[in-house]
């Protein structure tokens, strides 16, 4: 575990810290995420251990997110991330607990990514995944911020016919 939170420690709180922009409550969701991660490792051996810490990290840091702002009306990042998903999450929310549409949705998100240029996945996957700011994935790909908000429209707009070619749609 010692090598673990060496190795991944930043990468954990970088995750949080997107989500709860509070050093303390990042802090605590990376240090909740090792005694997690100690906890699911021995029944389950994660294939890709950065993912599988990044994903309890993003979970507990999602789930403090929400315990934290409850029955509050705030302007932040989180909601402007939400909204731009509302589509597509209303889609898949109204059937996921079955074990084929899980199925089927991840093979569409597989489908997705590879269908998008290494630079566009990449934005995708910072903006949705690890919630970066846009200003961040602009400095990142050294462009401008209109730009990236252009590209994460198509990339939604591509992905949500998808799954209404999939019959996900309302």
């Amino acid at each position: 575990m010692a090598e673990t939170k060496n190795k991944y420690e930043n990468m954990c709180y970088s995750v949080a810290h997107n989500i709860l922009y509070n050093r303390e409550d990042s802090e605590e969701c990376v240090n909740d995420t090792w005694f997690f991660t100690w906890n699911s490792i021995p029944p389950k051996r994660p294939s890709i251990l950065a993912s599988f810490v990044s994903k309890i990290t993003r979970n507990t840091a999602i789930g403090r997110y929400r315990k934290k702002n409850a029955q509050k009306r705030t302007d932040s990042h989180m909601e402007d991330i939400a909204g731009e998903v509302e589509k597509i999450g209303n889609i898949i929310a109204s059937d996921i607990e079955t074990y084929l549409r899980k199925k089927e949705i991840i093979d569409i998100f597989d489908a997705f990514l590879g269908t998008l240029s290494e630079r566009d996945r990449d934005i995708f996957v910072r903006r949705y995944w690890y919630m970066d700011s846009i200003k961040k994935i602009a400095d990142r790909h050294n462009c401008g911020e209109s730009r990236i908000k252009s590209i994460l429209a198509r990339s939604r707009k591509k992905l949500y016919y998808l799954l209404t070619e999939a019959g996900y749609a309302e």
